[in-house]
C-alpha cells in the first residue's frame, strides 16, 4: 500500500514518521591481524566544528583512509553509539560529511532520536566494498574499525558499529556489512539504504568492472542473500527515475523492510536530501528501541 506522499509502504512493519526539510548541499557519490593504526591528529571540516577528520593506515586496504566522524552538536561524545555511512561509487568519506552533521544535530534536539555518530571511511572508488586484491575495505570495517573506535572511546561497550548506511554503491556495501555481522554473531540494530546500487543482471554489472567474474558477484550481491540478513530492520529509499529502481523494487518485495519509500526522482543529491533526514530519524528510532544507547 502508499501513503498519501507516494511512499510504498509494507504492511506487518512500523513506519518512520518523516523528519526534517531543508538542509546543506550535498556532495555524497554518497584478513589478516590487525594492529592499532598510525594517525595525524584530528582537524574539523571546514565550517563543520561536529565533523572530525582523521588520516588513519589501513593494513586491510594497504594504504591510508580518510576517517570522517560526524556528531550532533551538544552532547558529550564518549561511548557514543556508532552508525557507518558507507560512500558511493567513485565517493569517499570526505564527501559523506555534507549534510548529515546537521540533520543528525537537528533531530537529537528536537528529542526525536537519541544521540549517535556516523563515520565514514574510505572504500575505494569502484569496488562494492568487498574484497579485490591487495584491498579488503570489508576487512576494514570489519576487523579494523572497532579497534579504532575503541581508541577514541566511540561505540559503546563492544565498540562496533550498531548499524549501517549507505547510498548507492555504498547500499550494496552495507547489505553485505550487515550480513557478515550476523554470520560472526554479532548482528547489526539496522540497516538503511538510499538508492542502492542492486542490479539484477551479470551483463549490466560487468560494465562496472568491480568484479573478476559473475561467481564472484553472485557470493555477494544482497539480493541473492536476503535470507542472510534475518530478521534485521531495514529502512529503503529510491526514486522511482533511478537506474536501480528495478533491482530496488525487488529487494523490497523480498525482504520486507520495515520502512520502504519509492518516490518521484533520480540518482542524485535532489533526492539524497530528500531521503536522508528520513534515514537518520530511522536509524536513531531503531537505537531508542534497541535500548543501545542507554
Amino acid at each position: 500500500m502508499r501513503d498519501s506522499r507516494g511512499r510504498h509502504l509494507l504492511p506487518r512493519r512500523s513506519v518512520l514518521a518523516a523528519g526534517l526539510t531543508g538542509a546543506a548541499a550535498l556532495g555524497l557519490g554518497l584478513g589478516g591481524q590487525v594492529g592499532s593504526a598510525p594517525r595525524e591528529t584530528a582537524v574539523p571540516l571546514a565550517n563543520q566544528p561536529n565533523v572530525s577528520v582523521e588520516r588513519l593506515y589501513s593494513r586491510a586496504r594497504n594504504r591510508s583512509v580518510n576517517f570522517v566522524l560526524m556528531f550532533p552538536e551538544g552532547v558529550p561524545r564518549r561511548d557514543l553509539p556508532v552508525c557507518l555511512m558507507l560512500h558511493g561509487r567513485f565517493g569517499d568519506a570526505r564527501k559523506s560529511a555534507a549534510g548529515l552533521p546537521d540533520w543528525l544535530s537537528q533531530s537529537v534536539a528536537a528529542g526525536r532520536i537519541p544521540p549517535f555518530a556516523f563515520l565514514a571511511v574510505d572504500g575505494g572508488g569502484n569496488n562494492y566494498w568487498h574484497r579485490r586484491p591487495n584491498d579488503d575495505p570489508l576487512w576494514m570495517l570489519l576487523g579494523e574499525v572497532p579497534r579504532w573506535l575503541a581508541e577514541r572511546n566511540l561505540g559503546g561497550r563492544r565498540h562496533r558499529p550498531f548499524a549501517a548506511a549507505g547510498i548507492s554503491m555504498g547500499g550494496f556495501g552495507a547489505l553485505l556489512y550487515a550480513r557478515r555481522r550476523r554470520e560472526m554473531g554479532h548482528p547489526l540494530t539496522a540497516a538503511a539504504v538510499v538508492s542502492p546500487a542492486l542490479i539484477t543482471s551479470w551483463p549490466e554489472m560487468r560494465k562496472r568492472k568491480a568484479f573478476a567474474n559473475e561467481a564472484e558477484w553472485a557470493a555477494i550481491d544482497p539480493l541473492r542473500h536476503i535470507k542472510a540478513l534475518g530478521d534485521l530492520p531495514l529502512g529503503v529509499w529510491c526514486g522511482t527515475e533511478d537506474r536501480f529502481i528495478e533491482g530496488t523494487r525487488r529487494f523490497i518485495r523480498l525482504a520486507d523492510p520495515e520502512y520502504a519509500s519509492t518516490t518521484p526522482g533520480g540518482h542524485n543529491s535532489r533526492y539524497y536530501r530528500k531521503a536522508l533526514p528520513e534515514l537518520v530519524d530511522f536509524i536513531g528510532t531503531q537505537l531508542a528501541e534497541s535500548g543501545e544507547h542507554r
